[in-house]
């Protein structure tokens, strides 16, 4: 996967969620998945390394890197 443009993503994206470790985005405009193509759910931006995420349901997931900083798609099941 190439690197993201996450200033151009985040601009179609909805801000749902931002604190010291990771910025979370809603995906309410139906956008591909840069990894799969397929529309994802949440978009997570991981602002420090390492980050630890705790996840409440099972989802499938797809990574990339934006700005030198970790990105994760959701896709829920």
């Amino acid at each position: 996967m190439n690197e993201i443009d996450l200033e151009e993503l985040a601009a179609s994206l909805t801000l749902r969620e931002e604190n010291q470790a990771i910025k979370s985005y809603q995906n309410t405009v139906a956008v591909a998945c840069p990894a799969c193509d397929e529309q994802f759910d949440d978009l997570v931006v991981c602002k420090e390394n390492p980050t630890s995420l705790n996840l409440s349901k099972q989802l499938d997931l797809c990574v990339g890197s934006a700005d030198g900083k970790g990105v994760i798609f959701t896709h829920k099941k």
